[in-house]
C-alpha cells in the first residue's frame, strides 16, 4: 500500500509584525491549507500565529517548532507543538523539516531560517521581505508565493 505524504511547507517571519504583514501570512496560511499541505512555523506570535490562524480558519493543519520547553507558549492555531528547548536553533529544524519555506516579512531570525533553508537546498519564496537574497524567488502576493512553493517542490522532486 502507498502512503501520500503530505507536503510540509513551512511559514516564517517575526514574532511581532504589522497589520499588513499579518494580513498577508494569514492569506498564505489559508492557501496551504487550501493546498492540503501542512503548515509548520515557529509557534509563537506575529507572522507564525496569523499563518496558523489563516490555515486553521481553512481546515488546515498547522505545526510548531517551539524554542522553549512549554507547550503553552505555543499561539492558540497550533495543533501540535513541538518542544525543541533550543532557542533560536530551532530555526534549523524548521528548515530541515519543511518541503518549502515561505518568508513573510521578517527579522534576522526569518533571516537565518532562510540562509539554512538554501544550504539545505529547499525552495525559499520570499513575500514583502527586506532582503534581496541569490537564491530566493519573491513573489508579489500571498496566492503566488504558494503557488511558487508548490511548484518548485514538484520541480525539486519531479
Amino acid at each position: 500500500m502507498v502512503t501520500r505524504i503530505r507536503k510540509q511547507i513551512g511559514v516564517i517571519g517575526a514574532g511581532a509584525c504589522s497589520e499588513e504583514v499579518e494580513s498577508l501570512a494569514e492569506t498564505v496560511g489559508r492557501e496551504i491549507a487550501r493546498k492540503g499541505a501542512l503548515l509548520l512555523c515557529g509557534g509563537l506570535g506575529g507572522v507564525m500565529e496569523a499563518a496558523s490562524r489563516g490555515a486553521k480558519k481553512e481546515g488546515g493543519t498547522t505545526l510548531g517548532v517551539l524554542p522553549g520547553i512549554r507547550r503553552e507558549d505555543a499561539n492558540p492555531w497550533i495543533d501540535v507543538a513541538i518542544l525543541s528547548g533550543m532557542g533560536h536553533a530551532r530555526n534549523a529544524l524548521i528548515a530541515q523539516s519543511s518541503d518549502a519555506l515561505i518568508a513573510v516579512g521578517g527579522e534576522y531570525g526569518t533571516l537565518s531560517e532562510i540562509s539554512l533553508g538554501l544550504k539545505m537546498g529547499k525552495p525559499v519564496v520570499v513575500l514583502e521581505s527586506k532582503w534581496k537574497i541569490e537564491g530566493t524567488q519573491r513573489a508579489k502576493n500571498p496566492k503566488e508565493a504558494v503557488e511558487t512553493a508548490f511548484r518548485l517542490i514538484e520541480k525539486r522532486t519531479g
